[in-house]
Parts: structure tokens; C-alpha cells; sequence
């Protein structure tokens, strides 16, 4: 190990100075972000699927339109992503082949199905509200690509949060059929969102090294806690409950307890055993191949417009 290169990563973590695409850095802490920034492209990319099912069955006009332009956001937090991914010197394709291989993994929330347009809202107020509680913190994050591609996204994923959370707010306030639609999906929603920051802190050892680099600033269960006394106050407007018995306030820690996580299903979800894994993966295995056209022409065309532009600066020279 480069013992003077060693040295001035550490105090550039200790001091907050952002590590940036051509400074020396450990080759664990570049695994480490390729591990953590791929998985965050690929959840954008899946994500879009349980989402895009419901663009056209999407209940009025502005419905449709939002929803639209919500999945177009998602796709291009993954391009952003995976943009910065590229810096550390792994390829869009050797990702997406890691993606489509299994050896690389996407958030399991986005192995449950949605069965209403009411998941819609879920979605948008508990995933993309985890989503938020987990990625602001990340704009700090000492890999200088990664922390600024999170900056744009949080805005747009704060849009996505409050989008959903109208969704269900509509509903709540409907006939007695909407609100148990509502109700229902909080209740199946609730849970996996919960298992979004991943596992306890003490079976999380990528956990412990992310935030020793400043990848991360906060532990999956203190965001986690974050996140519960957060919605147990947002639900409250919704007139609606959360699915846990457990949740009460404890005057000692100052936060909500709730109840245990049934962590052999979030483990059976993250092997591939969930309800959509397989379709998930097949889904995006299929719009890769059918879409290889449309990248080989833009190729084509990105190559041409390059001859061109060479042309018109140099042009040809001859002799007379």
C-alpha cells in the first residue's frame, strides 16, 4: 500500500475534502462505491417497473401525467448514477451484465407487486420517503461524482414523495371502498419499506466501513428510527394506521419503538425469492436486448457526427 498516498486519502476523509475521480483511493473503499453506486443505478432502472404497470390504467389525465413523468425521473437518476459509477473505471455494460447475471443486486422493495392504484401512493410516500431519508445524507458523501448526482435526485425524489402521499391523501378523503384501498396498501407497503436500509447495524458490516469513509453518515437503524417517528405523524393526517401494534413513544430514547422485522423474509427477498424477482429480472432482460438497436444507432449516428465535425474543423487537404 502507497503509505504517502494512504496518508493523504485519510486526511482528506478526516477533513472532509471530497475524494475525486483521478485522486489515489483504497482499492476496497473504489469496491465499496461500485458496490453501493451500481445497486442505487439499478434500483432507479427496476424501480420504474412496478410503477410504469399502472401508466395506463393511471385514474384521470393528470394522473397519467404525473406518473409518466415521475418514471421518466427514475430513469434518469439511474443514468446519472451510472454516469458516476463509470468514473471509478467499471463500464455501463459490465454493470448492467453484473445486473443481469444476479452477482449484483437492486433494493428489494422493488420485488412486491402493485395490485392497486393505491400502491401507487404508497410507493411514492413510504419507498421514495425512505428513499429520501437514506439519500440526503448521501450529497455529503466523500466520493465528489456520487454526492453531486445526489443533489438533483433528492429534490425530484421530495417531488415523488409528496405526489404519493396526495395520492393516498385523495383516497383517505373518498368513499369508504378508497379508503380501505388505502389502507390496504400501507399496510403491505409498510413493512418492506422498512427493510429498505437493510439489516440491523450489527449484521450490516458494509454498513460500518461506508460510514468509516464517509460514504455514509448515518447507520441503517438510525435511519431506519428516523423514518418511523416521521411517518407515525404523517399518518395521522391521512386518518390512517400503520400495520404494527407495537409502535408506541418511549420518553427515554425520544423516538417510537416498533415492532421486530420479519428479517427471513427480507433475506428470502434479497436470494431472489420474492414475489417479482424473477420478473423483475426477465423484464429487464427483455427491454436490454429489444433496445439494442436504439443504442447501436445512436452509436452509429454519435460516430458520424464526430467524422463530421472533423471534417468541417480540419477539411481535406490537398496538394496541387
Amino acid at each position: 500500500m502507497p503509505a504517502r498516498e494512504q496518508e493523504i486519502f485519510d486526511r482528506k476523509i478526516e477533513e472532509e475534502i471530497r475524494i475525486e475521480p483521478k485522486d489515489w483511493m483504497p482499492a476496497d473503499y473504489r469496491r465499496m462505491l461500485i458496490r453501493q453506486m451500481s445497486q442505487h443505478a439499478h434500483s432507479e432502472i427496476v424501480g420504474m417497473l412496478p410503477e410504469g404497470n399502472w401508466i395506463t390504467r393511471a385514474p384521470s389525465l393528470r394522473r397519467k401525467a404525473t406518473l409518466i413523468a415521475k418514471v421518466q425521473d427514475e430513469a434518469g437518476h439511474g443514468l446519472y448514477l451510472y454516469s458516476a459509477t463509470e468514473t471509478l473505471g467499471i463500464t455501463r455494460d459490465e454493470m448492467i451484465e453484473q445486473l443481469h447475471a444476479g452477482m449484483a443486486k437492486y433494493s428489494s422493495i422493488f420485488n412486491y407487486p402493485t395490485l392497486t392504484w393505491a400502491d401507487i401512493g404508497a410507493i411514492g410516500w413510504l419507498v421514495d420517503g425512505a428513499a429520501i431519508m437514506n439519500q440526503v445524507p448521501l450529497c455529503r458523501a466523500s466520493y465528489g461524482p456520487y454526492a453531486r448526482a445526489m443533489i438533483r435526485i433528492c429534490k425530484e425524489e421530495s417531488f415523488h414523495q409528496r405526489q404519493g402521499f396526495e395520492i393516498l391523501l385523495t383516497l383517505s378523503r373518498g368513499s369508504e371502498a378508497q379508503k380501505a384501498m388505502c389502507q390496504d396498501a400501507i399496510n403491505r407497503w409498510w413493512w418492506p419499506s422498512l427493510m429498505m436500509f437493510g439489516p440491523n447495524d450489527d449484521a450490516s458490516p458494509n454498513s460500518r466501513l461506508s460510514m468509516h469513509w464517509k460514504i455514509k453518515r448515518f447507520s441503517n437503524d438510525e435511519l431506519r428510527q428516523k423514518f418511523v417517528d416521521a411517518c407515525v405523524d404523517q399518518v395521522k393526517t391521512l386518518n390512517m394506521l400503520l400495520p404494527d401494534s407495537e409502535i408506541k413513544w418511549n420518553e427515554n430514547r425520544e423516538h417510537y419503538d416498533f415492532g421486530e422485522i420479519n428479517w427471513e423474509e427480507f433475506y428470502e427477498v434479497i436470494k431472489g425469492n420474492g414475489p417479482c424477482n424473477r420478473d423483475r429480472l426477465e423484464a429487464r432482460k427483455k427491454a436490454h436486448a429489444e433496445g439494442a438497436w436504439v443504442r447501436e444507432a445512436a452509436a452509429a449516428f454519435a460516430a458520424k457526427k464526430n467524422d463530421s465535425t472533423k471534417h468541417l474543423m480540419y477539411g481535406s487537404h490537398t496538394t496541387s
